[in-house]
């Protein structure tokens, strides 16, 4: 059977203290990495490390960061390189939603949903690069969404966010090639975390009313994923363990969708 071997890696995933980045820091500890998790609170974070530590026998150690912050994340990045001894992988999973018709979409969330979605994972590549370079390989897998792919109403800043990460995701691949960093971007569809559960409320406003929060949420979503399914954080582990693989060495610069045919339509 085909097994993932990551010993002896350090990995970092921002926003890792749940949802998708807890299922990809849990999927790389248990093929041996090592992992640092970030994210917006310390005490949060570390929580989340420590139950890896736990459950998967590997050293983990958890940092606060806002990857708005361009400086901040060059001193965090740099604090794992240092704690660690080095920096293997980064998963750019930190991300954020809001939902609204386009006329009432406040300016001010606009700029909030970019920059953690689009600009943070600029700058978390930017200050993981030079980490990357100094060990002759890397792996990049940016948790983008099937709205880098396609379109749903109401998540303007979201979509043309998660669209820019797919654009980002090409060109970083393309400059990472040569020093041996693949760059891709897993596309999930409806996956059944907070981020999706908290869309609720204002989806039954942008409905326009008069329907539950669970018929909201399957319009939204399962309406358009033939599987007609959630999709388990679990599964979108297994795939960015596998990207952070040796086995993934050829695959860069893809956008890979894991959404129950979503984006076959």
């Amino acid at each position: 059977m085909f097994a993932i071997d990551l010993h002896d890696r350090i990995s970092l995933v921002t926003g890792g203290a749940r949802g998708i980045g807890r299922a990809c820091g849990e999927a790389l500890a248990r093929a041996g990495s090592r992992i640092a998790v970030v994210d917006l609170d310390e005490a949060t974070a570390a929580a989340a490390a420590d139950a890896i530590a736990a459950a998967f026998h590997v050293a983990t150690r958890g940092y606060a960061c806002d990857v708005r912050d361009p400086a901040a994340v060059r001193r965090t990045f740099d604090a794992v390189a240092s704690d660690f001894g080095a920096l293997d992988h980064l998963v750019n999973n930190a991300g954020i939603q809001f939902v609204s018709p386009i006329a009432e979409f406040p300016d001010d969330k606009y700029d909030l949903v970019r920059g953690v979605d689009l600009d943070g994972v600029f700058h978390a590549t930017k200050a993981a690069w030079k980490h990357l370079v100094a060990r002759g390989r890397g792996r990049i897998v940016n948790i983008a969404s099937v709205h880098g792919l396609v379109a749903s109403p109401f998540k303007p800043a979201y979509v043309a966010s998660k669209h820019g990460v797919v654009g980002l995701t090409k060109a970083a691949a393309l400059e990472g090639a040569e020093a041996g960093i693949t760059v891709n971007a897993i596309c999930p569809g409806a996956v059944m975390t907070d981020l999706v559960r908290g869309q609720a409320a204002d989806l039954v406003r942008s409905y326009g009313g008069g329907i539950s929060e669970e018929e909201a949420l399957e319009r939204a979503f399962l309406q358009a994923m033939p599987t007609k399914r959630f999709i388990d954080v679990a599964e979108v582990g297994a795939l960015c363990a596998f990207l952070c693989s040796d086995e993934a060495r050829s695959i860069t610069g893809a956008p890979i969708a894991i959404d129950g045919g979503w984006s076959a339509h």
